[in-house]
């Protein structure tokens, strides 16, 4: 009988050391998981439009006194592909369709500019005014995100266009989530004395999930150079960038994003300053009839894919 019993335990417990391997074969394959040719993908003569909101407020104390400026915008940025070759790179203008933008500082009135209903442009608005409905540049990029040619088609002081990426590098390889990649780059910082002080930063890309085939992406910038000036700091963190980014595996681009930025530096200016940094950057593309409806075509040059 005990021997009986013994052969049943013996059983019960080789079913479950079984179960257990099974369970730990899929916790291996699910830990693997599958992973992701991500991929730029475009159409030659088709507009793409995103919406993009930019909403920053820094608050600065020097030698007492504290001042505040806050500005908000809200543009509808444009790529109008004119080409794409066998290997992917896709040939574009870059524009911006409209504008609607105000200004806050400590002490003055809040100046706004909307261009789809204000006829003139108020004082120091006049280059955003001249910038929008044209090409500010006409970009080749690679299906990785790669800028393999730039040309610049409007005066530098008069758009705001960053030189450096104009959307997140992709990997090379398929990545799985909870893979990374990053984007290493200089950045140049001027300082009081005149010369450039030269800082190394890279941007780290997390492949956090993939849901419903739109790929989220973690963005996280990294200073690799020590800094120990807080002036040099001051102008750092504005170059920062901290969020997700939502990217469609299938069509190709790049859908939303969100960046957020919350930083104080103290000492920036002499012990008793200090600069506090709040920004939020979105970006959602528009589509279908939302598209149509963000565009000027009193400009005579806007046309949709038909």
């Amino acid at each position: 009988m005990m021997s009986a019993s013994r052969s049943v335990v013996a059983a019960v417990l080789a079913l479950v050391a079984l179960c257990l391997s099974a369970r730990a074969d899929e916790a291996e394959k699910t830990s693997a998981g599958e992973k992701y040719t991500l991929r730029y993908k475009f159409s030659p003569a088709e507009t793409i439009r995103w919406e993009v909101v930019h909403r920053a407020k820094i608050r600065t104390t020097v030698s007492g006194t504290t001042q505040t400026a806050e500005t908000v915008s809200s543009s509808v940025k444009v790529w109008r592909v004119t080409g794409v070759d066998d290997a992917g790179a896709a040939t574009f203008e870059n524009m911006v369709d409209s504008v609607d933008m105000s200004q806050k500082l400590t002490g003055r009135a809040e100046v706004r500019y909307n261009s789809q209903s204000d006829k003139e442009p108020p004082p120091g608005f006049e280059n955003v005014a001249a910038s929008l409905g044209v090409a500010l540049s006409v970009i080749t990029m690679d299906d990785r995100g790669k800028i393999v040619q730039r040309q610049q088609k409007q005066n530098k002081a008069a758009t705001s266009e960053n030189e450096g990426q104009i959307t997140i590098p992709l990997p090379e390889q398929p990545i799985a989530a909870g893979e990374t990649w990053s984007f290493p780059y200089d950045v140049d910082v001027p300082l009081p004395n005149g010369t450039i002080k030269k800082v190394k930063a890279q941007q780290k890309y997390t492949l956090t999930e993939v849901k419903e085939g739109i790929a989220f992406i973690e963005v996280t910038t990294q200073i690799l150079t020590p800094i120990h000036d807080p002036a040099v700091e001051a102008q750092l963190i504005q170059r920062e960038s901290h969020g997700t980014v939502k990217f469609d595996v299938e069509a190709g681009r790049v859908v939303g994003q969100q960046m957020d930025l919350d930083r104080r530096v103290v000492g920036f200016r002499g012990e008793a300053s200090s600069l506090h940094y709040v920004m939020r950057f979105t970006e959602d593309l528009i589509t279908g009839q939302e598209a149509k409806t963000a565009s000027r075509p009193e400009t005579g040059t806007d046309t949709e894919k038909k």
